[in-house]
């Protein structure tokens, strides 16, 4: 069983699960649940690189995730069960600028055999808890290509409203797409948006 050690940058708790930021000893158990479920991830995700898997790409993740965190850029954080301590996928929210807009864009993935299990429903919703009473964020921004069913619902579950759509946004599985984009915002008076 993989014990939890409180980390000095921040750590989520929430009923099932452990959120950290990502440390050395976590890499094979990142290594063989990405391996594991390429097939299931890489439609989403832009193009692994070569090295993508490898220890030395996996520490440098670390010290980025460290530097992120300390510098207030970002939050990156993996999902660990707390009965077994599996490492189960990971979720950021990156790209927090601060001054007036006080905004941050979020992502995630999740392992193939824990999907569909409402596992990264309950780590958005304690990222987006965190990031607007801890970081005091008022909006949180998320996007996922038009056909990905489930990523859209998991954001309309956690609060997240359609916006619209960004023409050729992200280069996904080596090419460029559109993706749909949704917002979340700590004070929200829009009521409820129809996706496109």
């Amino acid at each position: 069983m993989l014990m939890f050690r409180r980390s000095p940058l921040v750590q989520i708790e929430t009923e099932r699960l452990v959120l950290r930021p990502p440390e050395h000893q976590d890499f094979a158990a990142w290594r063989d649940l990405r391996f594991a479920s390429v097939d299931f991830l890489q439609p989403w995700e832009p193009v692994w690189a070569p090295d993508h898997l490898s220890r030395r790409a996996f520490m440098n993740r670390v010290h980025w995730s460290r530097r992120a965190i300390r510098d207030g850029i970002a939050v990156p954080l993996m999902l660990y069960r707390r009965t077994d301590g599996a490492l189960l996928g990971g979720v950021t929210l990156d790209n927090i600028r601060r001054g007036p807009a006080q905004t941050g864009t979020t992502g995630y993935w999740m392992g193939a055999p824990y999907a569909r299990h409402g596992y990264m429903r309950e780590a958005l919703n304690g990222l987006v808890h965190y990031a607007f009473t801890h970081l005091n964020l008022s909006r949180i921004e998320a996007g996922c290509l038009p056909e990905n069913t489930p990523s859209r619902r998991l954001l309309e579950t956690c609060g997240y409203k359609y916006e619209g759509v960004a023409q050729s946004y992200l280069q996904i599985n080596g090419r460029w797409r559109n993706h749909v984009l949704y917002a979340n915002l700590r004070i929200d008076r829009r009521g409820k948006t129809d996706a496109g």
